[in-house]
């Protein structure tokens, strides 16, 4: 089979099938390959950047905006590349998306010599929102290619695409400490760029042609559904809480727990090993009972919510920052988040496919340019508010907040879903009176009376 075979949307979909295609399996490649190196450019920033930016005189809240533009410039390129994914091309949007995010990435580690904090900030911004771009490129296509050659187990997929996303979080803080600490403020950066730089031929090569008809639909009429909404909440407070942990969890596991950068980013694959390795398992249990992913998202936000506020944890409680604590809030901040994510991207392509939006690579292209929209806006949300809080206050009260926002997430999806369950077994227990009703006679039995009569 030719894998640069052309995907038309007017095609039937195909039965599940036990073993996978030739195709599949050449596009689960590529999908981890872009997983992988993304994620370890992304994270390896954590563990050294805020520190050495402080150095300069950057104060804490315009590091968390340093990492937030990154999400905000994401967020306005997945809502423009999805929808005109169809006009672009996927496999173009990858294959150029991962050519300027590793671009950016080298870029990025030349930063330090420059002398001036002025200069240095205004560089950061710049080179970060163009790498955005490029990275928005590669993920919002990817997630509507997985969802076209996956169709009818999607969630599993993701499931197993979030090891390797697990494993670049993993590896990328670790990574970029020890060659921080071994090599300096630049190798981290050649490194991790060059090896994205290598998934480009390897995507090029192997990914096939998606050719599809472009839709009428927009966001705008996605949006106006409750439950597509309340999801996009829920994406939102999941990727706020990863980014807070992102721009002040180094500086805080410094200055309170007395760590090393190394040892920082040891300490964050207490967060990644969790969510990477319980991913495939929730994407199976997710695919084979889909009844039960509103609540997998309900108990993972919960789980978030009281893991966020023992992570200080909050003063209230007057207990002492301790390294155990806080691997251990960690580990379950890991479980509940991969509870939480694995079922929202499926739940929205039900939702949108329940309410008229065809199914096809443009639908697909509008729900993953959403999510990704929305994850991009937590992303902001989460460095940029808490960094500034935690300038304010202190680490403690920050996760707090998280905490807070995780639980009214929750508790939203709990009433909507309650409602949601009284409203079907009411016109249920209609439908079923009016099937009783048509079935008895309109008029009364009026045999006795002819006898009667004879």
């Amino acid at each position: 089979m030719d894998i640069d075979e052309d995907i038309g949307d007017s095609s039937p979909p195909e039965a599940p099938a036990t073993k996978m295609s030739r195709q599949q399996i050449l596009t689960l490649i590529a999908m981890a390959s872009i997983n992988f190196s993304s994620m370890i450019c992304y994270s390896i920033l954590g563990p050294f950047f805020p520190n050495e930016a402080k150095k300069k005189g950057v104060s804490q809240a315009m590091i968390g905006l340093i990492f937030g533009i990154y999400a905000l410039c994401t967020l306005v390129g997945s809502l423009i590349l999805g929808k005109y994914i169809v006009q672009i091309g996927a496999k173009f949007m990858i294959v150029a998306g991962l050519f300027v995010s590793s671009g950016c990435t080298v870029l990025f580690g030349f930063l330090d010599q420059v002398s001036d904090v002025t200069v240095f900030i205004v560089l950061c911004f710049i080179t970060r929102c163009i790498n955005a771009i490029g990275f928005s490129a590669a993920v919002t296509s990817s997630f509507a290619v997985s969802a076209k050659v996956f169709p009818d187990n999607i969630a599993t997929v993701l499931g197993f695409m979030e090891i390797f996303t697990g494993l670049g979080l993993i590896l990328g803080p670790p990574l970029g400490g020890w060659l921080y600490q071994s090599f300096g403020y630049e190798m981290p950066f050649v490194f991790t760029g060059c090896l994205l730089f290598a998934t480009v031929p390897l995507n090029l090569w192997i990914l096939p042609r998606f050719d599809a008809v472009p839709s009428h639909n927009s966001f705008l009429r996605l949006c106006t559904r409750i439950k597509i909404l309340l999801i996009c909440f829920v994406v939102f407070t999941l990727s706020s809480g990863l980014g807070f942990l992102d721009a002040t969890l180094s500086i805080f596991a410094i200055e309170k727990l007395n760590l090393t950068a190394g040892s920082v980013g040891l300490l964050m694959i207490g967060l990644s090993l969790p969510y990477g390795a319980a991913s495939p398992v929730f994407g199976v249990i997710s695919d084979k009972y889909p009844s039960i992913r509103k609540w997998m998202m309900v108990v993972g936000g919960m789980a978030t919510a009281v893991s966020f506020c023992f992570l200080g944890p909050l003063p209230v409680f007057h207990i002492r920052s301790q390294l155990w604590l806080t691997v251990l809030m960690l580990i379950v901040v890991g479980f509940s988040l991969c509870m939480t994510c694995i079922p929202t991207f499926a739940e929205m392509i039900t939702c949108a496919h329940e309410n008229g939006f065809e199914e096809g690579l443009s639908t697909l292209g509008l729900v993953s340019g959403l999510f990704s929209a929305v994850w991009s806006a937590g992303m902001f949300f989460g460095p940029t508010i808490g960094g500034y809080i935690t300038q304010a206050l202190n680490f403690e009260w920050s996760a707090g907040v998280q905490g807070a926002l995780a639980f009214l997430a929750a508790l939203l999806q709990v009433i909507y879903f309650t409602t949601e369950d009284i409203q079907k077994k009411s016109q249920k227990a209609n439908r079923t009176d009016m099937s009783q009703s048509e079935k008895s006679p309109l008029l009364p039995k009026t045999d006795h009376l002819r006898a009667d009569v004879s």
